[in-house]
C-alpha cells in the first residue's frame, strides 16, 4: 500500500506555529508518499452528536463530515496538528476526534478494523519551556491510538508563541527532519484499564 499522509490542521491560526512545524516535517516526506491537508478551520464538523445507542446510524457521504471520514479511511497515516491549548489538543481537533466514536458504529464503515495497524502521529508548538506541559495532549493522542489497535508515532513538540516563532527552535526544526522515519510501535495504553 502505497503510503497516504493526512494532516488535519487543528489550529484557529492559519499558517500558525504548528502548521509551519508540520510543514517542514514533511518536507522529508519521499516523493511518492501521497499528503492530504486539511484544515478544521475551514472545513469545520458541526457539533457531535453521541448517538451511538441510536440504530439510525448512516455514513455521511458528503459536506465536511464525508470529507473528514473519507480522508481519515484512505490515510495509512493521520497527523493530528494541534497548538497546545490549556494543556491538550484545540477545540476543532477534539470534536474531529469525538466523530471517530460515531464513525466506530456507522454500518458499512469498518472504521476500527480499517484503521488498525496504522499510525496516528502528532505535531504541536507550545509557548513554554517545560515540555511536560503537553503529557496531557501526547496522552489523547496516545491513547486514541491504543483503543483503535494503531500504531503511535509520538509528537513533533516545537516551542512558539508568536507567529513564526517555531522557524527559531533549532532542536525542533532539527526533530522534524527525522521525525516521520522513525519506526512507530503499536501504542499500549500507559495503565492497566481493567
Amino acid at each position: 500500500m502505497t503510503r497516504r499522509f493526512l494532516f488535519v490542521l487543528g489550529s484557529s491560526r492559519t499558517d500558525g506555529n504548528t502548521e509551519l512545524l508540520a510543514r517542514k516535517a514533511a518536507e522529508q516526506l519521499a516523493e511518492d508518499v501521497e499528503q492530504q491537508w486539511i484544515d478544521l478551520d475551514e472545513h469545520p464538523l458541526p457539533d457531535f452528536e453521541d448517538l451511538r445507542h441510536d440504530s439510525d446510524h448512516v455514513r455521511p457521504t458528503d459536506g465536511n463530515t464525508g470529507l473528514l471520514l473519507d480522508a481519515t479511511l484512505a490515510a495509512t497515516d493521520i497527523v493530528i496538528a494541534s497548538p497546545l491549548y490549556w494543556y491538550s489538543v484545540s477545540a476543532t481537533t477534539k470534536r474531529y476526534l469525538d466523530y471517530w466514536s460515531g464513525w466506530l458504529r456507522t454500518p458499512g464503515v469498518d472504521f476500527k478494523a480499517t484503521l488498525a495497524g496504522r499510525t496516528l502521529w502528532g505535531v504541536t508548538a507550545l509557548a513554554h519551556e517545560e515540555f511536560a506541559v503537553a503529557d496531557p495532549l501526547i496522552g489523547t493522542l496516545n491513547n486514541s491510538a491504543a483503543y483503535m489497535e494503531m500504531h503511535f508515532g509520538g509528537v513533533l513538540l516545537g516551542n512558539g508563541s508568536k507567529p513564526g516563532d517555531v522557524l527559531n527552535d533549532t532542536e525542533a526544526l532539527a526533530r522534524a527532519k527525522t521525525f516521520f522515519a522513525q519506526e512507530a510501535p503499536l501504542a499500549r495504553f500507559p495503565y492497566d484499564i481493567r
